[in-house]
C-alpha cells in the first residue's frame, strides 16, 4: 500500500505551490497548527500575503476541490477573502492578506489605533489588529512578513477601554430594553456579546494576541458565563439578575487583567 505523506511533506508541497502563484510574496501557517493546540481533525489555516494585487483565479487553477472566493467577498475589510479547499485529503482554509494593509495595520496598532469590522462567524466582529496578531504568531513557510516586536504598549492602553465600553453599553441596554419584557433570547445574546467584548479587553490588557474567538472566553477567564446563561429564564426578575451577575463577572475579569 502507498505510504501516507507526513504532515510536513504535505505542508512543504502545498506551500511551494501557493508561493509560486503570481503576486504572492509569502505563505504562512496559522490557527491551531501554528500555535501547537491542534486536534487530529483540525484543518490547516494558510495565508497568502500578496502585494499590489492577487487573482483568485490563479488559486482556482491549481485544481484543488472546494470553493475559491474573490477579493472582497468576505466583507472587503482587512479579512478580505479566501478559500475552503481539500488538498491531499486534508481540509485547508486559505486567507488572502494584502501586505500593504498588514503593514498599515501594524503601524496603526503600534500607535494604539484600530477599527472593528464585521465578519461572518465572529460574534462581535474583528479588530483590525487581528491581522497584526497573525503576523506575530503565524509560522512563516515561504517568503517574509513584517512581525511586531512586542504587543504594542499603546494598544494595551487603548483597546481595553473600547471593548469594555461596548460591553457595558450592551448590558445596560439589555437591562432596560430586553429584561423587563422577558426577552430571554435577546438578553442571552447581549450577555454573549458583552462577554466576548470583555474577553478582548482582558487579552489586550494582558498583552496577549487574539486571532479569532475560538476559546476566547476560557483564555480570558470568563468560562463562567456559560453557566450563567444556562440559568436564565424568560422572567424579568431573573433576566435583570443575570445582567447584574454578568456585569460583576466581566468587571472583575477586566480589573484583574490590568497591569499593576
Amino acid at each position: 500500500m502507498p505510504s501516507v505523506p507526513s504532515d510536513e511533506d504535505f505542508l512543504d508541497r502545498t506551500a511551494d505551490r501557493l508561493a509560486a502563484l503570481p503576486g504572492v510574496h509569502a505563505v504562512t501557517l496559522g490557527g491551531s497548527r501554528a500555535q501547537g493546540t491542534e486536534r487530529p481533525d483540525s484543518d490547516w489555516d494558510l495565508a497568502l500575503y500578496y502585494r499590489g494585487s492577487f487573482d483568485p483565479g490563479d488559486l482556482r487553477a491549481l485544481g484543488w476541490e472546494g470553493e475559491v472566493c474573490g477579493i472582497g467577498d468576505w466583507g472587503g475589510g482587512v479579512f478580505n477573502g479566501g478559500a475552503w479547499l481539500t488538498v491531499e485529503g486534508r481540509r485547508v482554509d486559505i486567507h488572502y492578506r494584502d501586505l500593504a494593509a498588514a503593514e498599515h495595520e501594524l503601524a496603526e496598532a503600534e500607535a494604539g489605533r484600530f477599527r472593528v469590522e464585521p465578519l461572518m462567524f465572529h460574534l462581535v466582529g474583528i479588530p483590525t489588529y487581528l491581522i497584526v496578531a497573525e503576523l506575530a504568531v503565524n509560522r512563516v513557510l515561504r517568503g517574509d512578513t513584517p512581525r511586531p516586536r512586542t504587543y504594542p504598549p499603546a494598544l494595551r492602553a487603548s483597546a481595553p477601554p473600547h471593548w469594555t465600553g461596548v460591553a457595558d453599553a450592551t448590558l445596560a441596554y439589555a437591562r432596560v430594553g430586553h429584561a423587563p419584557r422577558g426577552a430571554l433570547a435577546q438578553v442571552a445574546g447581549a450577555v454573549a456579546v458583552a462577554a466576548t467584548c470583555a474577553a478582548h479587553a482582558v487579552m489586550a490588557a494582558r498583552g496577549e494576541w487574539v486571532t479569532n474567538e475560538k476559546g476566547l472566553l476560557q483564555r480570558a477567564g470568563l468560562g463562567g458565563i456559560d453557566e450563567l446563561v444556562t440559568r436564565l429564564t424568560a422572567t424579568p426578575d431573573t433576566l435583570v439578575q443575570g445582567v447584574t451577575e454578568a456585569e460583576d463577572m466581566l468587571a472583575r475579569a477586566v480589573a484583574e487583567a490590568r497591569p499593576a
